[in-house]
Protein backbone atom coordinates (compact mmCIF):
# COMPACT_ATOMS: atom_id res chain seq x y z
CA UNK A 1 0.00 0.00 0.00
CA UNK A 2 1.32 3.64 -0.29
CA UNK A 3 2.25 5.47 1.90
CA UNK A 4 -0.42 8.40 1.46
CA UNK A 5 -2.76 5.87 3.24
CA UNK A 6 -2.51 4.43 6.82
CA UNK A 7 -3.88 0.93 7.34
CA UNK A 8 -6.39 1.39 9.85
CA UNK A 9 -6.14 -2.46 11.85
CA UNK A 10 -2.92 -2.89 12.12
CA UNK A 11 -1.80 -5.97 13.60
CA UNK A 12 -2.38 -6.43 17.38
CA UNK A 13 -3.66 -10.00 18.06
CA UNK A 14 -7.24 -9.45 18.30
CA UNK A 15 -6.63 -8.20 14.50
CA UNK A 16 -4.91 -11.37 13.26
CA UNK A 17 -6.73 -13.31 14.93
CA UNK A 18 -9.90 -12.41 13.16
CA UNK A 19 -8.07 -12.48 9.73
CA UNK A 20 -6.88 -16.25 10.52
CA UNK A 21 -10.37 -17.14 10.10
CA UNK A 22 -10.57 -16.59 6.71
CA UNK A 23 -9.73 -19.16 4.38
CA UNK A 24 -9.90 -19.27 0.16
CA UNK A 25 -13.86 -21.13 0.92
CA UNK A 26 -14.80 -18.59 2.94
CA UNK A 27 -13.44 -15.60 1.26
CA UNK A 28 -12.17 -16.37 -2.12
CA UNK A 29 -15.12 -19.08 -3.48
CA UNK A 30 -16.23 -16.74 -6.39
CA UNK A 31 -12.16 -17.50 -8.04
CA UNK A 32 -12.32 -21.09 -6.96
CA UNK A 33 -13.75 -22.40 -10.60
CA UNK A 34 -10.63 -19.96 -12.16
CA UNK A 35 -8.15 -22.01 -10.04
CA UNK A 36 -5.94 -25.10 -11.64
CA UNK A 37 -2.32 -26.84 -10.96
CA UNK A 38 0.58 -25.18 -12.57
CA UNK A 39 -1.20 -20.93 -12.60
CA UNK A 40 1.62 -18.51 -11.30
CA UNK A 41 -0.64 -16.36 -9.02
CA UNK A 42 -0.14 -12.90 -7.63
CA UNK A 43 -1.85 -12.50 -3.62
CA UNK A 44 -1.97 -8.62 -2.98
CA UNK A 45 -2.10 -7.94 0.90
CA UNK A 46 -1.32 -11.20 1.74
CA UNK A 47 -1.99 -10.81 5.93
CA UNK A 48 -1.40 -14.15 8.19
CA UNK A 49 -1.70 -15.82 4.71
CA UNK A 50 -4.48 -18.06 5.83
CA UNK A 51 -5.70 -17.60 2.02
CA UNK A 52 -2.87 -17.48 0.73
CA UNK A 53 -1.54 -21.16 1.89
CA UNK A 54 -5.25 -22.57 0.45
CA UNK A 55 -4.62 -20.99 -2.98
CA UNK A 56 -0.92 -22.19 -3.60
CA UNK A 57 -1.71 -25.37 -2.52
CA UNK A 58 -4.98 -25.14 -5.29
CA UNK A 59 -2.21 -24.24 -7.97
CA UNK A 60 0.60 -26.04 -7.14
CA UNK A 61 2.92 -27.12 -8.44
CA UNK A 62 2.19 -23.31 -9.90
CA UNK A 63 3.70 -20.54 -7.87
CA UNK A 64 2.83 -17.82 -5.63
CA UNK A 65 4.17 -14.41 -4.95
CA UNK A 66 2.47 -12.78 -1.96
CA UNK A 67 2.58 -8.88 -1.36
CA UNK A 68 2.32 -7.38 2.18
CA UNK A 69 3.01 -3.54 2.73
CA UNK A 70 6.02 -3.55 5.00
CA UNK A 71 8.95 -6.33 6.38
CA UNK A 72 6.41 -6.82 9.76
CA UNK A 73 3.54 -8.05 7.62
CA UNK A 74 5.63 -10.15 5.40
CA UNK A 75 7.19 -11.50 8.69
CA UNK A 76 3.29 -12.56 9.20
CA UNK A 77 2.60 -14.36 5.94
CA UNK A 78 6.42 -16.27 6.14
CA UNK A 79 5.25 -17.93 9.64
CA UNK A 80 1.96 -19.34 8.19
CA UNK A 81 3.72 -20.60 5.33
CA UNK A 82 6.37 -21.84 7.27
CA UNK A 83 3.89 -23.52 9.85
CA UNK A 84 1.68 -24.99 7.47
CA UNK A 85 4.83 -26.49 5.33
CA UNK A 86 3.42 -24.37 1.91
CA UNK A 87 6.84 -24.46 -0.32
CA UNK A 88 5.82 -22.82 -3.51
CA UNK A 89 5.09 -19.24 -1.97
CA UNK A 90 7.76 -15.79 -2.33
CA UNK A 91 6.48 -13.27 0.05
CA UNK A 92 8.25 -9.60 -1.26
CA UNK A 93 7.14 -5.75 -0.06
CA UNK A 94 5.61 -4.09 -2.76
CA UNK A 95 3.37 -1.22 -3.24
CA UNK A 96 -0.06 -1.82 -5.17
CA UNK A 97 -0.09 1.48 -6.53
CA UNK A 98 3.27 0.64 -8.31
CA UNK A 99 3.99 -3.22 -8.68
CA UNK A 100 7.71 -4.22 -9.59
CA UNK A 101 6.84 -7.01 -11.26
CA UNK A 102 6.70 -6.49 -15.41
CA UNK A 103 3.71 -7.02 -17.60
CA UNK A 104 1.64 -9.87 -18.23
CA UNK A 105 3.81 -11.86 -15.54
CA UNK A 106 0.58 -13.70 -13.72
CA UNK A 107 -2.22 -15.89 -14.94
CA UNK A 108 -4.11 -14.62 -11.67
CA UNK A 109 -4.07 -11.42 -9.46
CA UNK A 110 -5.95 -11.79 -6.23
CA UNK A 111 -7.12 -9.31 -3.21
CA UNK A 112 -8.83 -9.51 -0.36
CA UNK A 113 -9.74 -7.00 1.93
CA UNK A 114 -7.03 -4.65 0.41
CA UNK A 115 -8.82 -2.01 -2.13
CA UNK A 116 -11.07 -0.14 0.96
CA UNK A 117 -7.44 0.97 2.84
CA UNK A 118 -5.38 2.13 -0.68
CA UNK A 119 -4.88 5.71 -0.91
CA UNK A 120 -5.99 5.12 -5.08
CA UNK A 121 -8.15 1.85 -5.90
CA UNK A 122 -8.56 2.30 -9.22
CA UNK A 123 -4.42 2.94 -10.13
CA UNK A 124 -4.18 -0.10 -8.02
CA UNK A 125 -6.50 -1.97 -10.19
CA UNK A 126 -4.94 -1.02 -13.26
CA UNK A 127 -1.32 -2.27 -11.76
CA UNK A 128 -3.28 -5.36 -10.91
CA UNK A 129 -4.46 -5.60 -14.60
CA UNK A 130 -1.03 -4.79 -16.20
CA UNK A 131 0.75 -7.79 -14.71
CA UNK A 132 -1.97 -10.22 -15.10
CA UNK A 133 -1.22 -11.86 -18.73
CA UNK A 134 -4.03 -11.99 -21.77
CA UNK A 135 -6.41 -14.81 -20.78
CA UNK A 136 -5.93 -14.15 -16.83
CA UNK A 137 -8.30 -12.83 -13.62
CA UNK A 138 -8.06 -10.34 -11.46
CA UNK A 139 -10.11 -11.54 -8.52
CA UNK A 140 -11.05 -8.28 -5.95
CA UNK A 141 -13.45 -8.73 -2.70
CA UNK A 142 -13.97 -6.02 -0.44
CA UNK A 143 -16.18 -5.42 2.54
CA UNK A 144 -19.26 -2.85 2.39
CA UNK A 145 -19.54 -1.38 5.68
CA UNK A 146 -22.73 0.23 5.26
CA UNK A 147 -24.20 -3.04 4.24
CA UNK A 148 -23.03 -4.70 7.61
CA UNK A 149 -26.62 -5.54 9.70
CA UNK A 150 -27.46 -6.92 12.90
CA UNK A 151 -29.69 -7.92 15.57
CA UNK A 152 -29.90 -7.15 18.70
CA UNK A 153 -29.42 -3.35 17.16
CA UNK A 154 -27.72 -2.28 20.00
CA UNK A 155 -26.99 1.52 20.27
CA UNK A 156 -22.79 1.18 21.16
CA UNK A 157 -22.70 -0.87 17.95
CA UNK A 158 -24.16 2.08 15.81
CA UNK A 159 -21.31 4.20 17.34
CA UNK A 160 -18.71 1.47 16.44
CA UNK A 161 -19.90 1.64 12.56
CA UNK A 162 -19.95 5.09 12.59
CA UNK A 163 -16.51 5.59 14.65
CA UNK A 164 -14.83 2.70 12.74
CA UNK A 165 -15.87 4.61 9.21
CA UNK A 166 -14.66 7.89 10.01
CA UNK A 167 -11.23 6.39 11.17
CA UNK A 168 -10.91 4.42 7.86
CA UNK A 169 -11.91 7.65 5.99
CA UNK A 170 -9.55 9.63 7.67
CA UNK A 171 -6.47 7.64 7.17
CA UNK A 172 -7.34 7.72 3.12
CA UNK A 173 -9.59 4.69 2.97
CA UNK A 174 -13.51 3.80 1.45
CA UNK A 175 -15.12 1.75 3.96
CA UNK A 176 -17.71 0.71 1.40
CA UNK A 177 -15.39 -0.24 -0.78
CA UNK A 178 -17.40 -3.28 -1.85
CA UNK A 179 -20.32 -1.37 -3.55
CA UNK A 180 -17.64 0.71 -5.03
CA UNK A 181 -15.66 -1.96 -7.24
CA UNK A 182 -17.36 -2.19 -10.31
CA UNK A 183 -17.31 1.24 -10.88
CA UNK A 184 -13.04 0.93 -9.97
CA UNK A 185 -12.54 -1.56 -12.49
CA UNK A 186 -14.89 0.12 -15.11
CA UNK A 187 -12.31 3.31 -14.19
CA UNK A 188 -9.07 1.39 -14.33
CA UNK A 189 -10.28 0.39 -18.12
CA UNK A 190 -11.63 -3.00 -17.37
CA UNK A 191 -14.12 -4.08 -20.21
CA UNK A 192 -14.92 -7.82 -19.08
CA UNK A 193 -15.66 -7.88 -15.44
CA UNK A 194 -18.05 -10.48 -14.26
CA UNK A 195 -19.99 -8.84 -10.37
CA UNK A 196 -21.12 -11.03 -7.16
CA UNK A 197 -21.58 -10.13 -3.71
CA UNK A 198 -21.60 -12.60 -0.74
CA UNK A 199 -21.78 -12.77 3.29
CA UNK A 200 -19.79 -13.50 6.04
CA UNK A 201 -22.89 -14.68 8.58
CA UNK A 202 -22.15 -15.12 12.46
CA UNK A 203 -24.87 -16.74 14.49
CA UNK A 204 -24.02 -19.97 16.10
CA UNK A 205 -22.53 -19.50 19.60
CA UNK A 206 -19.06 -19.76 18.57
CA UNK A 207 -19.30 -17.86 15.37
CA UNK A 208 -20.94 -15.12 17.28
CA UNK A 209 -18.34 -15.53 20.39
CA UNK A 210 -15.37 -15.59 17.71
CA UNK A 211 -16.26 -12.20 15.86
CA UNK A 212 -18.18 -10.11 18.66
CA UNK A 213 -15.28 -11.63 21.22
CA UNK A 214 -13.04 -10.44 18.55
CA UNK A 215 -14.26 -6.68 18.40
CA UNK A 216 -14.46 -6.85 22.18
CA UNK A 217 -11.02 -7.16 22.25
CA UNK A 218 -9.67 -4.85 18.88
CA UNK A 219 -11.64 -1.94 19.92
CA UNK A 220 -9.63 -1.12 23.27
CA UNK A 221 -6.67 -2.85 22.45
CA UNK A 222 -5.66 -2.39 18.41
CA UNK A 223 -4.28 0.10 16.14
CA UNK A 224 -8.01 1.64 15.69
CA UNK A 225 -7.83 2.20 19.90
CA UNK A 226 -5.23 4.78 19.63
CA UNK A 227 -6.46 6.44 16.45
CA UNK A 228 -10.08 7.04 18.21
CA UNK A 229 -8.31 8.31 20.92
CA UNK A 230 -5.51 10.27 19.60
CA UNK A 231 -7.99 11.92 17.48
CA UNK A 232 -10.93 12.37 20.25
CA UNK A 233 -13.16 11.01 18.27
CA UNK A 234 -14.07 8.83 21.08
CA UNK A 235 -12.86 8.90 24.84
CA UNK A 236 -11.81 5.48 27.05
CA UNK A 237 -15.37 4.94 28.32
CA UNK A 238 -16.74 4.93 24.50
CA UNK A 239 -14.79 2.29 23.85
CA UNK A 240 -15.56 0.85 27.00
CA UNK A 241 -19.14 0.62 26.11
CA UNK A 242 -18.71 -0.56 22.97
CA UNK A 243 -16.67 -3.48 24.20
CA UNK A 244 -19.37 -4.41 26.64
CA UNK A 245 -21.86 -4.20 23.49
CA UNK A 246 -19.69 -7.06 21.26
CA UNK A 247 -20.05 -9.42 24.18
CA UNK A 248 -23.11 -8.31 25.19
CA UNK A 249 -24.32 -9.32 21.24
CA UNK A 250 -22.04 -12.46 21.36
CA UNK A 251 -23.95 -13.80 24.52
CA UNK A 252 -27.03 -13.41 23.12
CA UNK A 253 -29.13 -16.71 21.92
CA UNK A 254 -31.20 -14.43 19.09
CA UNK A 255 -26.90 -12.42 18.12
CA UNK A 256 -26.77 -12.63 14.51
CA UNK A 257 -24.71 -10.41 11.96
CA UNK A 258 -24.27 -10.41 8.33
CA UNK A 259 -21.37 -8.83 6.43
CA UNK A 260 -21.61 -7.99 3.04
CA UNK A 261 -18.64 -8.14 0.55
CA UNK A 262 -18.61 -7.49 -3.23
CA UNK A 263 -16.15 -9.24 -5.25
CA UNK A 264 -15.58 -8.36 -9.30
CA UNK A 265 -13.60 -11.25 -11.78
CA UNK A 266 -11.73 -8.95 -14.16
CA UNK A 267 -11.34 -10.65 -17.73
CA UNK A 268 -8.17 -9.54 -18.92
CA UNK A 269 -7.59 -9.71 -22.80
Amino acid sequence: MSNAAKYTHGHAESVLRSHRSRTAQNSAVYLLPHLRPGLRLLDVGSGPATITADLAELVAPGTVTATEMNEEAVAITLAELERRGVRNVEAVVADVHALQFESDSFDVVHAHQVLQHVADPVAALREMIRVCRPGGVVAVRDADHSGFVWYPQLPALDQWLTLYQTVARTNGGEPNAGRRLLAWAHAAGAADVTVSSSTWCHAEPESREGWGGMWADRILNSAITQQLLTSELAAQRDLESISEAWREWAAHEDGWISILHGEVLIHVH
